[in-house]
C-alpha cells in the first residue's frame, strides 16, 4: 500500500468521529434531496401514467339535461378529439350502522362496455349488469372505510324513492383521485361514495332517458382550451349548461397538483441548505488538518512527492467522507421517500403507486455533495499546493498580537480571569472562523425553526378556519338550489339552534389580463355562524354592495380595495358586470369571492334563492336530525364541521407534519456536526495551551472550561442571527407552498425559538461532553513535545 494511502488510514483512525459529524450532514442533504425529490417524482410519474392509461379528460361540463344527440355536436368543435355523455347526479346514501347521512355522486355506465372517457380502475368485483336496477360499482375508499366487498349492499334516495343497491364491485377512476363531498373540504371516504350505476337504471330514476346531464372532453395535441370551452359553453347554452372548465380547475386534479407542487418546493429550499452546510465543515476540518500537519508537507514535498500527489491526498480524505454519505444518504433518503409516497398514497386514491427509484436521481445527490465537498476542500488544499518545502518544513508564524480591551480606563472584570480572557483572545484572533462558525450554527438554528414552523402554521390555520370563521355544526347541502323559505324549513328541523342561508354562483372574476374561476358566496350581512374574517382577523360586516375577496386572490389578480373587477356571471342568463372590491378577506383554504346575499340576489335578477343552510346543532338530538335529513329528497349531503376538523389532522396535516419531523432531525444533524467538529478543532489547536496550564497547576475543570466558554459564547451568539434567519426561511417557505387550494398563515410563536435553540444547546452540550472526556485522557507529555 502506498504510504500516502497508509496516512490516510491512520488520519481517519484518528479523526473518524469528525469524519463521521461531516458524513451525517453530506447524507442528510443527499437523503433531504432523494426524499423529496423522489416522493414528487413517483406521484408525478403515476399520475402521468393513470392518466393516459384511463383516459382522464381534458375538459368537463355540465348541465340540467340535454339530448344524447348533443355529444355529435360537441365533437365537431374544432380541437375536440373525443367527446363523452353521461348523467351524473348528487344523492344521499342509508348505510346500516352509521347514523350520519352519506352522499353518493351517481355517475352513469354505458350499456356496452366501460365509458370512452375516465375510465374504472377496477379493484375487485366486476361491473354491474346493463340490465340490472340495483347493481352498481362503488369507489375504492368508500369500500374500505366501510369493509363493503362484492355482494354487500346499503340504501340510496334517487330523486326521492329509496333503492337498494348492490355492490357488484370496487373502482378507482383518475377523475376522483381526490374526491370530496359537497360542502367539505377534505376527502372523507367513510360519508362520501362515488357510485357507478347502469344507464338504463340511472336514467329511469331521474327521468332522463336518452340524455345527459353531463360533457367530458379530450382535446387535441395543439387545441386551444380555451376557444374549446368557449365553443362548448355556446352550444350548451341553451339547454342551461354550467360553464365548462379545464383540468386546473377540477377538483381532483387541482389538489393532486397543489400536492405535487409542495414536494417540489420543499426540494428546492432546503436541501440547498445541506449542501452549503457541506461546503462549510468541509473547509473547517480540512483547513485545521492541513494546519496540523504543514510540517509532513514540507516533507513530503522535500522528497519528491508532487503538489498533485498532496492535493490528490487531502482530496481523498474529503472523497472518502463524502462517498460513505452518499451512500448512506441515499439508503436513508430511499426509505423516507417510500413513507411520503405512502403517506400521500393514502390521502389520493392511486391504484398503484411506487418510490420511483431513478439513478439520475442518486447521480444528482452524489454530484451535488461531491461538488459541494469540493469546493469547501478547494483552498485548503490549495494551501497545501501552494507551500514550498523549506517554508512548510517550518512552524508557522504564530497569529500576530491585537490588544484588546487592555486600552480601556477600567478593563472589564473577566480579563482578570485568564481562562476567559484566553476564550476571548482566540476568538478575537480568529475573526473569519469565528464568524463562519457561528453562521454555521445560526443555520442549523434557522433549519430547526423553518421546520418547526409548519406546526404553528397548521394549528393557526385550524384555529381561525374552524373556530374563528366556521363555527357552524354542519352545513346541509341542497341538490338544486331552493327558495329562501327553504332556510326556515331547515330551522324546524329537530335538534337545530339556528339556521344561516347560503346561496353560491360559479364566476369569472377578471382584472386586467388575469383571470380566476371562483365561487361567488352570497351571506346575510350579519351572520354569525359562518363567519368572515379580515386579513386581520377581524370578523367582516359584509357591505352592502361590491365583493369581499380572498387576500390570496386579490395577489393573484393584482388588485386592491377599491379597484374595479370584471365578473363573468356562469348561471342564469351569464352577464359580466363591473363590480368594486370592498375589503379582503382570511382565507387559507381556496380563493373565493363573497357578497351581501340580497345584493347577489339582485345582481343573478332572481328572487332570493339558497344552496345550503349553515346549522348549529343541539347535540342531543343530532339522530333525530339525520333521520329526517335521511328522509328529504332535495338534500345532497351534510357536511360535519367536527368531521371535517379530524378528517383534516388525520390526513394533510399527519403529511406536513410528518415532512417537518424529518427535516427537524435532519437539521438536528446540522447541529450536531456544526458544533461538534467546532469543539473538536478548537481542542486541537489548544491542546498545547491546556497541557501547558495543567502543568502549571490548573485543574481539569479549569482547563476545559476555556473550551466550554468558546463553544458556549459562539453558540450563543449565533442564536440571534439563526431566529432572524429562521423566520426569513420560513417566510420563504409559506411564500413557495402557498397556493390557490391552500395556504399557511406566517405565524411564528416565541417556543418556536426557545425549542429550536435549545435544540442547538442540547447538541452543544452533548459535543461538549465528549469533547471534555477527551480533555481528560490527553497525554501531557506527548502533548507538550509537539511542536507547534
Amino acid at each position: 500500500m502506498r504510504m500516502l494511502d497508509l496516512k490516510l488510514l491512520r488520519d481517519f483512525r484518528r479523526m473518524w468521529p469528525q469524519a463521521v459529524a461531516i458524513g451525517l450532514v453530506i447524507a442528510g442533504g443527499v437523503a433531504s434531496l432523494v426524499m423529496s425529490v423522489g416522493s414528487f417524482r413517483s406521484l408525478d410519474e403515476t399520475r402521468a401514467a393513470y392518466y393516459e392509461r384511463y383516459q382522464f379528460a381534458d375538459v368537463f361540463a355540465n348541465m340540467p339535461r340535454a339530448p344524447r344527440s348533443v355529444l355529435d355536436e360537441i365533437a365537431a368543435i374544432p380541437g375536440v378529439a373525443m367527446a363523452d355523455g353521461r348523467i351524473a347526479k348528487l344523492a344521499l346514501l342509508d348505510i346500516s350502522n352509521v347514523a350520519e347521512p352519506a352522499s353518493g355522486l351517481f355517475i352513469s355506465l354505458p350499456a356496452q362496455g366501460e365509458p370512452d372517457l375516465n375510465r374504472l380502475y377496477m379493484k375487485e368485483g366486476r361491473l354491474p349488469d346493463p340490465l340490472s336496477d340495483s347493481e352498481v360499482v362503488v369507489s375504492g375508499g368508500f369500500a374500505q372505510a366501510h369493509g363493503f366487498a362484492p355482494g354487500d349492499t346499503f340504501s340510496a334516495i334517487l330523486n326521492g324513492k329509496r333503492r337498494e343497491l348492490v355492490i357488484a364491485g370496487t373502482a378507482l377512476s383518475p377523475e376522483f383521485i381526490y374526491a370530496i363531498g359537497p360542502g367539505d373540504r377534505m376527502p372523507d371516504n367513510w360519508r362520501f361514495a362515488v357510485v357507478w350505476m347502469p344507464e338504463r337504471a340511472l336514467a329511469s330514476a331521474y327521468g332522463l332517458s336518452g340524455a345527459i346531464s353531463s360533457v367530458s372532453v379530450t382535446l387535441l395535441r395543439d387545441a386551444s382550451e380555451a376557444q374549446v370551452i368557449d365553443r362548448l359553453d355556446a352550444v350548451l347554452d341553451r339547454y342551461g349548461g354550467s360553464a365548462a372548465y379545464g383540468r386546473k380547475d377540477q377538483t381532483s386534479h387541482a389538489f393532486l397538483e397543489h400536492g405535487l407542487d409542495m414536494l417540489r418546493n420543499m426540494s428546492t429550499t432546503i436541501p440547498p441548505i445541506f449542501l452549503l452546510v457541506t461546503a462549510f465543515l468541509v473547509n473547517l476540518v480540512l483547513s485545521r488538518l492541513i494546519s496540523l500537519e504543514r510540517e509532513q508537507i514540507g516533507l513530503l514535498k522535500a522528497l519528491g512527492y508532487r503538489n498533485s500527489a498532496i492535493a490528490g491526498h487531502y482530496l481523498k480524505f474529503v472523497l472518502v467522507i463524502a462517498a460513505a454519505g452518499i451512500i448512506v444518504g441515499s439508503v436513508a433518503g430511499t426509505w423516507l421517500g417510500v413513507i411520503v409516497t405512502r403517506l400521500f398514497g393514502t390521502f389520493y386514491q392511486f391504484p398503484f403507486l411506487v418510490f420511483a427509484k431513478n439513478p439520475d436521481l442518486y447521480a444528482l445527490g452524489a454530484i451535488l455533495s461531491l461538488v459541494a465537498a469540493g469546493l469547501g476542500a478547494s483552498r485548503a488544499i490549495r494551501t497545501a499546493v501552494v507551500l514550498p518545502p523549506a517554508v512548510a518544513m517550518q512552524a508557522a508564524a504564530p497569529p500576530r498580537f491585537r490588544r484588546f480591551l487592555e486600552f480601556l480606563p477600567s478593563p472589564p472584570r473577566f480579563t482578570a480571569q485568564p481562562g476567559l480572557m484566553m476564550m476571548v483572545r482566540g476568538l478575537w484572533q480568529r475573526p473569519l472562523r469565528t464568524a463562519m462558525t457561528a453562521f454555521g450554527i445560526a443555520l442549523a438554528t434557522a433549519v430547526l425553526i423553518v421546520s418547526l414552523f409548519t406546526g404553528n402554521a397548521i394549528e393557526q390555520l385550524v384555529d381561525v378556519t374552524y373556530f374563528m370563521a366556521d363555527r357552524q355544526d354542519a352545513t346541509i347541502g341542497f341538490v338544486a338550489k331552493q327558495p329562501a323559505n327553504a332556510v326556515l324549513q331547515v330551522a324546524r328541523f329537530p335538534g337545530v339552534l339556528a339556521a344561516e342561508a347560503v346561496r353560491e354562483v360559479s364566476i369569472r372574476i377578471r382584472h386586467g389580463s388575469v383571470e380566476r374561476r371562483v365561487m361567488l358566496s352570497g351571506r346575510g350581512r350579519n351572520a354569525d355562524l359562518s363567519r368572515i374574517i379580515d386579513t386581520n382577523l377581524r370578523p367582516v360586516i359584509l357591505p352592502e354592495s361590491g365583493l369581499a375577496i380572498s387576500s390570496y386572490l386579490a395577489g393573484v389578480l393584482g388588485a386592491r380595495v377599491g379597484d374595479s373587477v370584471e365578473v363573468d356571471l356562469l348561471e342564469g342568463d351569464r352577464r359580466t358586470v363591473v363590480l368594486p372590491i370592498a375589503a379582503l378577506v382570511e382565507d387559507y383554504f381556496g380563493i373565493r369571492a363573497m357578497m351581501d346575499a340580497d345584493a347577489l340576489a339582485r345582481l343573478l335578477r332572481e328572487a332570493p334563492s339558497v344552496n345550503a343552510v349553515n346549522v348549529s346543532l343541539d347535540q342531543s338530538r343530532v339522530a333525530q336530525l339525520y333521520a329526517v335529513v335521511k328522509g328529504t329528497p332535495a338534500v345532497a349531503g351534510v357536511a360535519l364541521k367536527e368531521t371535517a376538523l379530524a378528517n383534516f389532522r388525520s390526513t394533510l396535516a399527519v403529511t406536513i407534519t410528518t415532512m417537518a419531523a424529518i427535516y427537524t432531525n435532519l437539521a438536528a444533524i446540522i447541529a450536531v456536526g456544526i458544533v461538534y467538529n467546532s469543539a473538536r478543532i478548537s481542542l486541537s489547536e489548544r491542546a498545547r495551551e491546556l497541557a501547558s496550564l495543567r502543568v502549571l497547576g490548573f485543574t481539569r475543570w479549569e482547563t476545559i472550561r476555556i473550551l466550554l466558554l468558546e463553544l458556549t459564547f459562539l453558540t450563543l451568539i449565533a442564536q440571534p442571527p439563526g431566529w432572524l434567519m429562521g423566520y426569513g426561511l420560513a417566510w420563504v417557505m409559506k411564500t413557495r407552498l402557498a397556493g390557490e387550494l391552500m395556504r399557511v398563515p406566517m405565524i411564528m410563536q416565541n417556543l418556536t425559538y426557545v425549542i429550536a435553540s435549545a435544540i442547538i444547546l442540547l447538541a452543544a452540550a452533548l459535543s461538549a461532553l465528549i469533547v471534555a472526556r477527551r480533555v481528560n485522557w490527553l497525554d501531557l507529555v506527548a502533548v507538550l513535545k509537539t511542536r507547534d
